[in-house]
């Protein structure tokens, strides 16, 4: 018994000692990590870290450089070897990259102190790019790496210091080859005084600062804190005029106060205050990035609202030419011409060579239609739809280079003999969809705001020709009228009659009827020319309206029988399609078209104001085309405001038993509900 006791004491003595001994193994690579962690300098992670060789190589030939990296409490924004593969300079800023205090992340404020020896400051910039998302962090233009920051060492000396990895190299102010600051450190009146010394080649600026100073404005340029800075260039001052029209409102207007904007980290699309925001002027700086990669531009956009007599209202763009220009009171960019001021009409600005968001649009007009320039000049008032560089590139891949007539009426689609605003054009939207004629004869474009489900921002978009173009950017003024830049070129299709039917806004039920049968399946087709009469939403809920003996349960639930007979009812399949003037030319009495159903359709087509009517031989009834001759790329569409049908054929005697498509009788409802609710009816 007691031998049995003994024995069992050593089993369990035993059976401790290995647990113990397995904790002890267990923690052993930790100890043994935290030893060699320990053991790991700042300057041994860079030297062994392969992608930022480029900048540990720099610091390496650099003995100050080296140095503090070794015994100094430090952060360092280390740029990865691709941010040099991209860096342009030929001198990199050590010291711009590092300062004395280490600061994690978190840490971070508005402004870090660089070891430049003029101290001049680095910026951060916080950002969100979704709610609930972690922010991204920015110093200056360069975009802090979080998954390889906040690396904190302690070096020989016991001394904390902080490695960020950013994906940019930093660039401070840079001087002019034996050229020395007079101020250390300068802020944005600083930097022009001292503008000569500096390296921004090409650019001068010396009207704006000799205007700065006449105006006694150069506080503005002096005041502590942060600000953003726009200083136009000396090309920018070309127009005779343009030099007296700047005063001190004007100057406020280029002057973004309490924030410190990097063209990267700037916020897109944001309308900012400038300091010039007063009750009876207000002026706002948006930013505005143009294309991709290396072709990718910054422009800002000021916007003048309340104008005063001496400033017309609307935006002004300019292109930074030279961005960036980190000084003690912020961030200063170049631009090409002023803000604010607006002194050119709608020809000049259209073919002046400083403005490049349209430069496509301006050798397409100057090389295969100088004759639109003439159209332009005659007019007292414009408005002109600029497609983008990307949208004539496509249309100058298409056969209309070759029509020299039909490439004129497109160009001339663009433009309304009008001075039409954005805010014009949204309240002219809220009851209808708004119409404006073109200078092409008897062709209007439609306006169409789209609400986002989330923001509930209304973006603007504009139909002509069978094209949906959205809006880029608006209300560029002009002194007879506004440019707006669209991501289309009008007139020139793209899209079958199928996918015109299922993308356009207004054709919604037509297109749902003619899927529940596939009917559509056809509009696809390239070998085949179609015309067909679309009625638009707004016309089939007005029909069941007028007549309330018809089964809209039949007509959906009879597919074959009922919708698919009305449908061709509505279509004409032939060698060439019918625009609207060819229809009109025809019909001296009554034209009778072949469908593709087994009825004909007889019409009469008149014109009257520059707007075309149709009368369908069955009841007599005139009825407008809303949107004639929408060109597609295998037929037109004429938009109508009646349905070819009759009572009759909508009432049966008994449908098939096919499930109610529960999808078009939701989307009517919905319609039904919205067209009631702003009261179109």
């Amino acid at each position: 018994m007691a031998i049995a006791s003994t024995s069992s004491l050593q089993g369990g003595q035993y059976a401790r000692y290995l647990v113990f001994l397995s904790a002890c193994l267990q923690l052993l690579p930790v100890v043994w990590t935290a030893s060699r962690s320990s053991s790991v300098t700042l300057e041994s992670r860079m030297r062994d870290d392969p992608d930022l060789s480029e900048f540990y190589s720099l610091i390496e030939r650099d003995e100050i450089a080296m140095s503090k990296l070794v015994h100094h409490s430090l952060t360092i924004f280390a740029p990865t070897n691709q941010a040099f593969q991209r860096y342009l300079n030929n001198k990199t800023h050590l010291n711009y990259h590092m300062s004395t205090t280490p600061l994690r992340l978190s840490q971070l404020a508005d402004t870090v102190r660089s070891l430049n020896d003029d101290g001049t400051p680095l910026y951060i910039t916080r950002m969100r790019p979704l709610s609930g998302m972690q922010e991204d962090l920015y110093v200056n233009s360069a975009k802090i790496i979080r998954e390889r920051s906040n690396m904190e060492f302690t070096n020989t000396r016991g001394y904390k210091q902080i490695l960020h990895v950013i994906d940019d190299v930093l660039t401070p102010i840079t001087t002019v080859f034996n050229k020395t600051l007079d101020t250390p450190n300068p802020d944005a009146w600083g930097f022009l005084q001292s503008v000569e010394a500096i390296n921004i080649e090409p650019h001068r600026v010396r009207s704006f600062r000799k205007k700065i100073l006449n105006l006694k404005r150069d506080q503005v340029f002096k005041k502590p804190g942060i600000s953003t800075f726009f200083i136009p260039v000396e090309t920018g001052f070309k127009v005779r005029t343009r030099m007296s029209m700047v005063d001190k409102r004007v100057i406020d207007g280029h002057v973004i106060p309490n924030k410190a904007i990097f063209t990267i980290p700037a916020p897109y699309g944001q309308a900012l205050e400038t300091l010039q925001f007063e009750d009876d002027l207000r002026v706002t700086i948006t930013f505005f990035r143009h294309d991709t990669g290396k072709n990718a531009r910054v422009f800002v956009v000021s916007n003048t609202m309340y104008s005063n007599s001496r400033l017309t209202p609307g935006a002004v763009i300019a292109e930074i030419v030279k961005a960036n220009i980190p000084v003690a009171n912020g961030v200063v960019h170049l631009i090409h011409r002023p803000l604010v001021i607006v002194d050119m009409h709608g020809l000049q600005m259209l073919t002046d060579n400083s403005h490049t968001l349209w430069s496509k649009f301006r050798d397409l007009i100057e090389d295969y239609a100088p004759e639109f320039l003439n159209i332009l000049r005659g007019m007292n008032q414009m408005t002109i739809f600029v497609p983008q560089d990307d949208a004539v590139s496509q249309m100058m891949q298409t056969n209309f280079m070759s029509n020299r007539k039909k490439l004129l009426e497109v160009l001339m689609m663009h433009v309304v003999p009008d001075a039409i605003t954005i805010d014009k054009i949204k309240r002219n939207n809220q009851n209808h969809i708004y119409q404006i004629p073109t200078m092409t004869s008897r062709r209007f474009i439609y306006f169409n705001l789209n609400e986002n489900r989330t923001t509930h921002a209304k973006t603007v978009t504009v139909e002509g020709g069978g094209v949906n173009a959205s809006l880029v950017l608006g209300d560029i003024a002009t002194k007879d009228g506004y440019i707006h830049i669209i991501d289309r070129m009008l007139g020139v299709s793209y899209m079958t009659v199928q996918e015109k039917l299922e993308t356009d806004p207004m054709l919604n039920l037509t297109y749902h009827f003619g899927k529940l049968n596939h009917f559509n399946d056809q509009l696809n087709m390239t070998n085949k020319r179609f015309t067909y009469f679309v009625p638009r939403d707004k016309a089939w809920i007005q029909w069941f309206i007028e007549h309330p003996a018809a089964n809209l349960d039949d007509f959906v639930r009879n597919r074959e029988q009922v919708s698919r007979l009305v449908l061709e009812q509505h279509l004409i399949i032939a060698d060439r399609v019918f625009s609207m003037g060819d229809l009109r030319n025809m019909s001296h009495d009554s034209l009778i078209l072949p469908t593709v159903g087994p009825e004909s359709l007889q019409i009469r087509v008149k014109e009257e104001d520059n707007r075309f009517f149709i009368q369908w031989k069955e009841t007599g009834r005139w009825t407008t085309v809303f949107r004639a001759d929408v060109e597609c790329t295998n037929g037109l569409i004429h938009v109508i405001d009646a349905p070819f049908v009759h009572e009759y054929d909508m009432i049966t005697s008994g449908g098939s038993q096919v499930r109610l498509c529960s999808t078009v009788l939701t989307l009517m409802v919905t319609v039904l509900t919205t067209l009631a609710t702003i009261g179109t009816f």
